[in-house]
């Protein structure tokens, strides 16, 4: 499977909304997107859409926070279904990277 991602400024935020799935495949696309802007503004990351993710996206997900906390920009992930938000919180990468089950916004 592919992966999406669309890109929209809001509210003074770069929001990515992502489909599909993250993979050893499909990360270096992801990282190549979300690195940047992360670097360059307050990002949030729209999960909804996404239907797998392995090791390598929680990898570019804590690179995302390296470079945010470098830049002193957020990075905010939203949508996180269960089986997703399980990773990161076996992982423990939940208790350093900001997941928000209840932020919507943008048009998609």
């Amino acid at each position: 499977m592919d992966l999406t991602i669309k890109t929209e400024q809001l509210d003074g935020q770069t929001h990515l909304y992502i489909a599909g799935e993250i993979d050893t495949y499909t990360a270096p696309k992801l990282r190549q997107e979300l690195v940047p802007a992360v670097e360059a503004n307050d990002v949030v990351v729209h999960l909804d859409e996404i239907h797998y993710m392995d090791s390598t996206g929680l990898g570019v997900f804590v690179g995302a926070l390296k470079a945010s906390k470098k830049n002193g920009t957020s990075f905010t992930l939203v949508g996180v279904s269960e089986r997703i938000r399980r990773l990161f919180e076996i992982t423990g990468l939940s208790s350093i990277i900001t997941i928000d089950s209840g932020v919507r916004g943008g048009t998609q």
